[in-house]
């Protein structure tokens, strides 16, 4: 938990499996799953703040693959806020003999754009690649500068072998075994480890820092990444669903039962990652909860209720103090 920009509350317990592995600690990096997603946001709307791309312009001139298609009337906008119309994934046996990239923009829409919101990692698998096209560098060495901006100093794609049997494995599949150090999603595997919606390892303190690129202009602390313009506009909700509200590459808090729990406050943002990762984000009281789990390599259950108690429980003691 951290409130002001300063971490209050820092535990770990457990280990990276449960066949004596190495002891969890507050450093451990984790696979952070769709985490990566808001963290590519924050480097993507660096491109909007410098004025190399813009949020309701077209694309084409950087996807050309998109040209003469219904593609050609998605905007950056609709990719960050899921109602870009993109399919939501593909099974990775469909895409084995595939460039998943290329499978990501050509796929045909499911829906037109703005339509509705569709959950979609096609759509951040293309805002990746329109990243590395719009800065001419890798995906990993943008968001490899990103972290060293919002000094986050564990974060980044692939992780050296060395340092696998610290990591939490994730789960023992029939495809690759025991998954660990290695990204879970499959998607992101057949990529080289490296995508816009998954691939990311890192820390509590790494999520931490790369949430207050957000959370700290829209509080008025000083020394932030983003203009508090465009973070408030990434926090304003910018398609309805009944379900999550979305902002710009975040999920908006929409009722109770939302996994931020009862207490956080309406303005609440945050994020969830399939491997079992989640960050909440409350700017009515300038606080944020990272919670870290390798909750699926017990099965593939839902961690809804666990996550909202743990974001109830800190709010309270918060309040209390």
């Amino acid at each position: 938990m951290e409130r002001g920009g300063r971490a209050i509350f820092e535990r770990a317990y457990g280990r990276v499996d449960d066949c004596g592995g190495a002891p969890i600690s507050v450093e451990t990096r984790f696979d952070l799953a769709s985490l990566t997603k808001p963290i590519v946001t924050a480097a993507v709307l660096e491109c909007v703040q410098d004025g190399t791309l813009t949020l309701d312009g077209p694309l084409t001139h950087l996807l050309f693959e998109w040209r003469g298609t219904p593609h050609a009337a998605i905007t950056l906008r609709m990719l960050l806020a899921h109602v870009s119309g993109m399919q939501s994934g593909a099974d990775y046996r469909t895409l084995l003999n595939d460039a998943v990239p290329q499978y990501a923009l050509t796929r045909p829409l499911v829906a037109p754009p703005r339509e509705r919101v569709i959950y979609s990692d096609l759509g951040f698998i293309t805002i990746g690649v329109l990243l590395e096209r719009a800065r001419e560098q890798s995906l990993s060495e943008i968001v490899t500068r990103l972290a060293a901006q919002g000094a986050a100093p564990t974060l980044g794609y692939r992780p050296r072998a060395a340092e696998s049997a610290f990591i939490p494995a994730t789960e023992d599949d029939g495809w690759r075994g025991r998954v660990r150090g290695v990204v879970h999603d499959e998607k992101a595997y057949l990529m080289n480890g490296i995508a816009g919606h998954a691939g990311l390892f890192g820390s509590a303190y790494d999520v931490a820092r790369l949430t207050d690129v957000f959370l700290a202009p829209l509080c008025g602390r000083r020394g932030a990444l983003l203009d508090p313009a465009l973070a408030q506009e990434a926090v304003r909700e910018q398609a309805p669903d009944p379900v999550l509200r979305r902002g710009l590459g975040w999920a908006l808090k929409t009722g109770d039962e939302n996994s931020c729990g009862r207490l956080m406050s309406d303005s609440t943002f945050g994020h969830t990652g399939f491997t079992g990762t989640c960050v909440w984000a409350d700017p009515a009281r300038d606080v944020q909860i990272v919670f870290l789990t390798n909750a699926v390599y017990f099965g593939r259950s839902d961690l809804r209720s666990v996550r909202a108690a743990v974001a109830d429980a800190v709010i309270a003691q918060c309040d209390a103090c």
